[in-house]
């Protein structure tokens, strides 16, 4: 599909999406929070894709944030919508069933942060910077940044950064548990990105969206996380993959998942 704001490539079954704004250091606008969801929305249904990559273009930003330009004129009902839409597109990219990656570098600030906390693994390069600099503008975090950077490195921590506006860099983000890994560069954040993709990609496709399911229900207080666990592992014995990685195991080979 043809998008305004994004490039997509399709290798092995991996789909990079970027996010092309170069000029505006990758913020997002509306536009690009549509595409975004359209493009995640599509995922589930695309046999072709296997799992996901999300990355900015250039090198000096992964996403410096929302498109500033669009916060003129709104009222108090406009701000929650906007902050609605940013949270509903960034769920569909937490609770997707195949895997994403975010491959960080350069700035990722306010919403780019966001997005980043939004997938489900953090790949950084040497030039990444994080932080939620809302609060410089007299606003704070709408695109469940409260929320997930306090899930991701603690209270504590995360108060400090959402309440000074601090930027930390790539190394202090995985000393936090904010991102998994570091790389030298983006081109090496990417093949690290990859050789873990890959590496999942092996393993049974309903397992992997049940694990994404119930590490998800961790925080969500209206759902009994250990019943989730429950359910989806006695749903995994109704598959094919179940029994071609059991019988796999016995045989002494490596199975062959079908997502069946």
């Amino acid at each position: 599909m043809s998008y305004k704001n994004l490039k997509t490539t399709l290798s092995d079954g991996i789909i990079t999406i970027e996010i092309s704004r170069e000029a505006k250091l990758n913020a997002l606008n509306g536009d690009t929070l549509d595409e975004l969801a359209e493009i995640i929305g599509t995922l589930s249904q695309n046999l072709e894709v296997k799992a996901a990559i999300i990355t900015g273009a250039g090198t000096k930003a992964f996403v410096a944030g929302a498109d500033i330009s669009e916060f003129q004129g709104l009222n108090e009902s406009d701000a929650y919508k906007f902050s609605e839409r940013g949270q509903d597109v960034f769920a569909l990219i937490e609770n997707c069933h195949k895997p994403i990656i975010a491959v960080v570098n350069g700035f990722a600030l306010g919403g780019g942060c966001e997005l980043a906390m939004a997938c489900h693994i953090r790949v950084a390069s040497d030039e990444a910077m994080f932080g939620q600099p809302e609060v410089n503008l007299g606003i704070i975090p709408g695109y469940g940044g409260t929320q997930r950077l306090t899930q991701l490195i603690g209270k504590g921590k995360s108060l400090e950064l959402m309440m000074t506006g601090d930027m930390i860099d790539a190394h202090q983000a995985f000393q936090m548990g904010l991102v998994n890994h570091v790389a030298k560069d983006k081109l090496e954040a990417l093949t690290k990105a990859r050789v873990l993709l890959q590496k999942i990609m092996t393993k049974a496709p309903f397992a992997i969206g049940a694990v994404i399911d119930c590490a998800n229900a961790v925080f969500n207080q209206n759902t009994d996380g250990y019943q989730v666990e429950a359910t989806a592992f006695a749903n995994a014995f109704k598959t094919q993959d179940f029994k071609e990685g059991s019988k796999a195991f016995i045989e002494k080979r490596k199975p062959k998942f079908r997502g069946t």
